[in-house]
């Protein structure tokens, strides 16, 4: 049988999840194939030093589309270029491997992004140092540069103030892009 048609896009754009495992999309087939490929696919993101996010498979025009986002297991950073490359070289040869998805697809891998979604406290060990807009269950709103987590808890400079929220008392929290270098200087004074 002929390997599958693939192109592959690493780096771009970036899209931002995550769970304990890594999700699947679950709508039927596709869901199964996800699921399949998720657990083909830990082993070898992980012996990468990354963390596999979420594999994701749809449809797009005539052929088929797997999603594959990673991240640094935890802790402030990015994943390097070269990183993603070689995970994404590794990834392709084990899916050529297992001929999971019939036909022709593309690959894409990529990181969760710049306004990810902050569900899980190792999303907000990600996001340290980084700006965040948490929306918390009375409904207020608290956005500033998370300063650290410390267990079941983040701590938030805002408004010249440090505030310290449990995860729990979070209904809602997003990272968001981060424009100037000034900021980033301010966290190293621990400042605003």
């Amino acid at each position: 049988m002929a390997s599958p048609k693939k192109t592959r896009r690493a780096g771009g754009a970036h899209d931002r999840r995550g769970a304990a495992r890594p999700p699947a999309r679950r709508d039927g087939r596709s869901g199964e194939i996800a699921s399949r490929i998720a657990g083909e696919l830990e082993g070898i993101v992980a012996g990468s030093g990354l963390y596999l996010e979420e594999v994701r498979v749809g449809r797009s025009g005539r052929g088929m589309v797997v999603r594959v986002i990673v991240d640094l297991p935890s802790g402030p950073g990015g994943v390097g270029s070269d990183s993603l490359t070689e995970v994404s070289r590794a990834i392709s040869a084990r899916l050529d491997d297992v001929d999971l998805v019939e036909g022709s697809y593309t690959l894409e891998v990529s990181t969760p992004g710049a306004e990810r979604p902050l569900t899980e406290p190792r999303h907000f060990s990600r996001a340290e140092g980084r700006l965040v807009a948490l929306t918390l269950a009375d409904g207020s709103g608290l956005d500033g540069r998370l300063q650290n987590l410390d267990g079941d808890t983040v701590s938030v400079r805002a408004n010249g103030r440090l505030h310290t929220v449990r995860i729990a008392e979070i209904s809602s929290g997003r990272m968001r892009v981060d424009m100037g270098k000034a900021e980033s200087k301010a966290v190293e004074e621990g400042e605003d």
